[in-house]
């Protein structure tokens, strides 16, 4: 967990700077924004896009650094590294799978029925490293056949 606070946060300070541009692009003065009587207009349009962008970067980061180094930074300063599950060899294959599971679930948040539904998914993956014992696997982690260890250097 402290290993994904330290990778998501440029990513969080990202998402911030894009929402602001997006939010003064297409936020209430906007023609495309929905009214709402008695309140100001909200438009999840600004959010979604700069979800959209952000989620897909730390994916990017995420795939690219695990498939290269089996280690994000946060991993290598908490010196922690992805391995297979089955002692095999890491694919990208694998890491992908684990990566598209946690940004794209974020970028619904904030809508109605979906946010329910996207945090109660979260929830289960987290839920899932506190309970699966010995090896502390995610729900992303079992779906890619991977975990989390200790790394030597």
């Amino acid at each position: 967990m402290a290993a994904r606070i330290i990778d998501a946060v440029p990513f969080v300070v990202l998402y911030y700077i894009l929402f602001t541009v997006f939010w003064a692009l297409f936020g209430p003065a906007h023609p495309m924004s929905p009214a709402v009587e008695g309140a100001a207009a909200h438009s999840p349009l600004p959010r979604l896009i700069a979800w959209l962008i952000v989620g897909t970067a730390f994916a990017l980061y995420d795939v690219v650094l695990h498939s290269r180094y089996g280690r994000t930074l946060g991993k290598h300063v908490l010196r922690i590294r992805l391995i297979p599950a089955d002692g095999g060899v890491l694919t990208t294959a694998s890491v992908v799978k684990r990566a598209a599971m946690l940004p794209w679930p974020m970028a619904v948040m904030g809508i109605a029925v979906l946010n329910l539904l996207a945090g109660m998914f979260l929830f289960a993956v987290g839920l899932f490293i506190l309970v699966d014992k010995p090896r502390q696997q995610g729900l992303h982690d079992k779906v890619a056949r991977t975990m989390v260890a200790r790394s030597p250097r």
